[in-house]
């Protein structure tokens, strides 16, 4: 499995994200952005890129915070994560940096499928790839799992293009139920093709083993295999849509 880093540029921020593919595979596979957690561009979030990718995808891990900073822990992530949450307009120019990135790095080695492209975010992260959806990214799918779900900017009517799935715990206290509602009702306002599975007595972070925190974020293996296997074929179908 091919892992580069890749430097590129967000506005006036120096960024590094890694591509992650299989270099023994030939022929365009499907672009992935995968936006992850707040510790940033880790190991863990590059193993779990090589993980979904698999032989099937080029995937690109988005660095949000730029710089060089990889948080060590949750009392590093906290603020700078909380810093991005803050300023939505800087939040979604990163990660849209990071989707150009990654088309044009999948051009470049004519590996990416431009008629293909899917995100997907972990936590933090899932916040993220909802910001890009709901500024009108040209995206089959987008895949928020466990992740901040409301918005300062809340998307109109025929703003988003991408079909939207959301994968969340029941008893998550850092987003919980209030916020389900409000997205609700923001996704079905705003007239787009979503989704949301709940997953009943999960708390936040159920699908990453390095994040638990006890009464806040446990890790559920059963529940992480299965939305593995959502995430392709919620992406997979929308692809299929397009087509």
């Amino acid at each position: 499995m091919a892992v580069e880093r890749i430097n590129y540029q967000a506005g006036k921020t120096a960024c590094t994200g890694a591509l992650v593919y299989d270099d023994r595979v030939s022929g365009l596979r499907p672009l992935l952005l995968m936006s992850p957690n707040w510790l940033g561009v880790s190991d863990d979030s590059v193993k779990r890129a090589a993980t979904i990718a698999g032989s099937k995808y080029v995937i690109f891990v988005a660095d949000m915070y730029g710089d060089g900073k990889i948080p060590a822990g949750p009392p590093e992530a906290g603020p700078l994560a909380n810093a991005i949450r803050a300023d939505a307009l800087e939040r979604r120019q990163r990660i849209a940096a990071a989707l150009d990135t990654l088309r044009s790095e999948g051009t470049k080695r004519k590996i990416g499928d431009l008629k293909r492209q899917a995100a997907v975010g972990f936590c933090f992260g899932g916040g993220n790839v909802l910001e890009l959806a709901r500024a009108g990214a040209d995206l089959q799918a987008v895949i928020c799992l466990h992740g901040d779900l409301l918005t300062p900017l809340p998307a109109r009517r025929g703003d988003i293009k991408a079909a939207i799935c959301v994968m969340h715990g029941a008893k998550d206290p850092v987003v919980p139920k209030h916020d389900r509602d409000i997205f609700e009702a923001e996704m079905e306002a705003a007239g787009a093709k979503w989704q949301m599975s709940i997953f009943g007595g999960l708390l936040h972070s159920f699908c990453e083993a390095e994040s638990d925190l006890p009464g806040i974020a446990c890790f559920d293996p059963g529940a992480a295999r299965q939305c593995y296997r959502m995430i392709d074929d919620f992406a997979t179908a929308a692809f299929e849509a397009k087509l």
